[in-house]
């Protein structure tokens, strides 16, 4: 589904990721572990395509197809998602709005016609029960006032809707409390396929006890330097990521 290879990209002539090697096949959770500027978010961008990094050479596909050089509103239409680790607020919209406009603008680039209303409203009303939304939650403005928690339950809401091919977490567990945390991993558990896959950026191996990965990566220094099984994560848990530097001394 996601062809990585010999990724090199970077920002203002800063080279951040410097040979990244990843393949993602569907029905697969991958999680991407790594110590501060490692690279971690910058990667997420490059696959999303924001538009301030720039693919200096390596290869990104999208089911077989190069998606480097897309917008990242063409990558979205094609099945990629990204939540972001800050989201932002968008007064005057509501949750259901933006939702609603998100699903439209992807059935216009299929050649579909808009969803129809009594179907949008049969989905919204299933989804929020699957993530255990109050449907207040959905008339607010855009993450205008929400919490932290707020803002990643509706981020994973979004998830819900959209189906995407393949969803990249940004650190979602960033600023969660235990309970807010289990609901989101939840979510992402219900809407796991054999058809579609994940990729999860963490700092915590706590999160990997609820989303369980079938693989896990360090990046570090740009590159993926070691990859493994989610006992990988554990194992990082305990001993910090000296002892993977070392090794690559």
């Amino acid at each position: 589904m996601l062809h990585i290879k010999d990724l090199h990209a970077g920002v203002e002539e800063k080279e951040i990721l410097k040979g990244i090697d990843l393949d993602v096949k569907p029905g697969e959770v991958h999680a991407i572990m790594g110590p501060n500027g490692s690279g971690k978010s910058t990667l997420a961008s490059v696959i999303a395509g924001k538009e301030e990094f720039e693919i200096i050479k390596g290869d990104l596909e999208f089911e077989g197809e190069d998606i480097s050089e897309l917008d990242p509103e063409e990558r979205a239409h094609k099945g990629l998602f990204l939540s972001f680790q800050y989201p932002v607020e968008i007064p005057g919209v509501s949750v259901t709005n933006f939702v609603k406009t998100a699903i439209n603008e992807t059935r216009k680039a299929k050649g579909q016609k808009d969803m129809p209303a009594g179907e949008m409203l049969k989905k919204i009303k299933e989804k929020a029960d699957l993530l255990e939304i109050d449907r207040k939650f959905l008339s607010r403005s855009l993450n205008e006032g929400f919490s932290g928690g707020e803002k990643k339950r509706n981020e994973i809401f979004q998830l819900a809707m959209l189906e995407p091919k393949l969803a990249i977490l940004d650190e979602t567990d960033s600023g969660l409390d235990i309970d807010a945390l289990k609901v989101v991993a939840n979510g992402v558990n219900k809407l796991k396929s054999k058809d579609n896959a994940v990729i999860v950026i963490t700092h915590y191996q706590r999160l990997l006890d609820y989303i369980v990965p079938d693989y896990v990566h360090v990046l570090m220094g740009g590159k993926i330097v070691k990859s493994g099984n989610k006992e990988l994560a554990k194992e990082l848990e305990a001993k910090g990521y000296d002892w993977i530097k070392e090794e690559l001394v």
